[in-house]
């Protein structure tokens, strides 16, 4: 079943503790969504793709189940979940993550794509607290937790351009593990996901169900008034820039990977992605990325600066050039460069921080953005 023979394997488990196991099928009858329906083991799922600039897919999506662990937190309280049992611990989270990863040492094996296993999931706002010292808030919104991450030791991987899909499992390494044991057991688990592949799609319910009336967290009031304070702090040189948000909530009793697929289809963008945590489900589509480590490259992309897409060829035109032209668009999307730029320098070596793309137009489904690169080089005293 796995591209890798026993005798390569034997070879690459000198190297390290975990290596991954392929098994490459042909994908032309099937689809990242196709897929994740069949994918139905577990509480935990999820489903990453790309749209690039809204008008063609990316080269690879990634769905996955079943993680070897997950690990969430509140606060400082944190569960480490290992099917069924659970650690409770307290302290830092991040620490936690940080332990967690430890005992790993993957090899790297070449032909594989850009990710091919460890955490996935979310860092809620409230983790900065963890990065930052600010004060505690009194008063905690929705009973939800402020990160939660599986890890992932297997997924499927698919090439939307050689319209095929790579199968990856991690072999585990150590403990009463032998090496034949590790190498049977990875080529166990690369049949069985292929082999859920082959089932047919679950029948889904038709029913059309309208969601209820939204309503939102902050009234209009106090609404303008936060507006209103967050200039007198503008102005007294406090802050630069705030992001003043409302959350809006609506009943609906629609499965929570439907509202995914709507939201694909009327917001293709870059980052897209559904989650599903225990019962809790995480969908959203994006044009950003926020941070990224590869290698020890740190990049960020400033977004700031937007128009709507042009009705035609000139209307396109003439949106970019008023984009560009603006003198309001362009202070901000400036300010977020160097703020981009002071955020990596913080873990980047000196002299090592460049803007590698300034101010280059790029287009959406809906709308057109100012987009940036900065780059740095990861100072060997941190990590991701």
């Amino acid at each position: 079943m796995s591209s890798l023979s026993f005798k390569e394997f034997k070879r690459l488990a000198e190297r390290g503790n975990l290596v991954p196991l392929t098994a490459t099928l042909n994908a032309d009858t099937e689809t990242p969504v196709s897929a994740f329906l069949k994918m139905t083991e577990g509480p935990y799922r999820f489903l990453l793709e790309s749209m690039e600039g809204g008008e063609k897919w990316g080269r690879y999506s990634f769905l996955g189940s079943e993680p070897h662990l997950v690990l969430r937190s509140q606060g400082d309280r944190i569960e480490i979940l290992r099917g069924k049992r659970v650690d409770r611990l307290q302290g830092n989270p991040l620490e936690a993550i940080r332990e967690t990863l430890k005992g790993f040492s993957p090899v790297h094996v070449e032909g594989l794509p850009r990710f091919a296993g460890g955490f996935v999931g979310y860092l809620g706002y409230e983790m900065v607290r963890f990065m930052e010292r600010l004060p505690d808030r009194k008063k905690r919104g929705l009973p939800l937790y402020d990160s939660q991450l599986m890890l992932q030791d297997s997924l499927i991987a698919f090439d939307n351009v050689q319209h095929e899909l790579k199968v990856v499992v991690m072999a585990h390494l150590g403990g009463k593990n032998t090496v034949k044991r590790a190498y049977e057991q990875a080529e166990r688990r690369l049949r069985a996901i292929s082999a859920r592949l082959k089932r047919p799609l679950p029948k889904e319910k038709s029913s059309r169900v309208a969601p209820g009336k939204p309503k939102s967290n902050t009234p209009e009031a106090a609404f303008h008034a936060m507006v209103e304070r967050a200039k007198e702090y503008i102005r007294a040189g406090d802050i630069f820039q705030v992001v003043l948000s409302q959350r809006w909530e609506a009943a609906c009793k629609v499965p929570p990977f439907r509202v995914y697929r709507e939201l694909r289809k009327l917001n293709p963008s870059p980052y897209l992605f559904h989650l599903e945590m225990d019962g809790q489900g995480l969908t959203g589509s994006s044009p950003e990325v926020m941070v990224r480590l590869e290698g020890s490259k740190v990049t960020v992309r400033p977004i700031a600066g937007t128009r709507r897409r042009g009705r035609d060829a000139a209307d396109e035109i003439r949106m970019e050039k008023e984009m560009l032209a603006d003198p309001k668009e362009v202070a901000e999307h400036i300010m977020l460069v160097d703020l981009g730029r002071n955020d990596v320098g913080r873990v980047a070596k000196r002299g090592s921080v460049k803007v590698t793309e300034l101010m280059a137009v790029e287009k959406y489904s809906h709308v057109m953005h100012l987009v940036s690169n900065v780059e740095g080089e990861l100072d060997p005293r941190f990590d991701a």
